[in-house]
């Protein structure tokens, strides 16, 4: 049975650092897409990153391209997301999906 587990969240202050990393279990990365999603308080989740299987491909959200850096390694089944410059804004639940499959996020807290 596919299992994410998300792991590195926790408090950074603004223009700080934190590595994200997503464990999967009982299933093969392959070639699949799978990527990281956020939720922040009173809003919807949406798409951050996502990278694919295939090629490498990555793609980011507007908000976040250029200070976030998402990669795996299929080896290890595991997906990181490098995330620099943080802001106040980026304070959200980070989740690591791949289909219908998603973890139970991790806490992200940007805050002086």
């Amino acid at each position: 049975q596919l299992q994410l587990v998300e792991s590195g969240g926790g408090l950074a202050q603004p223009g700080g650092s934190l590595r994200l990393s997503c464990a999967v279990s009982g299933f093969s990365l392959g070639y699949y897409v799978i990527g990281w999603f956020r939720q922040a308080p009173g809003k919807e989740r949406e798409g951050v990153s996502c990278i694919s299987g295939y090629d490498g491909t990555t793609h980011y959200a507007d908000s976040v391209n250029g200070r976030f850096t998402i990669s795996r390694e299929n080896a290890r089944k595991r997906i990181y997301l490098q995330m620099n410059s943080l802001k106040p804004e980026d304070t959200a639940v980070y989740y690591c999906n791949l289909g219908n499959s998603w973890g139970q996020g991790t806490q992200v807290t940007v805050s002086s």
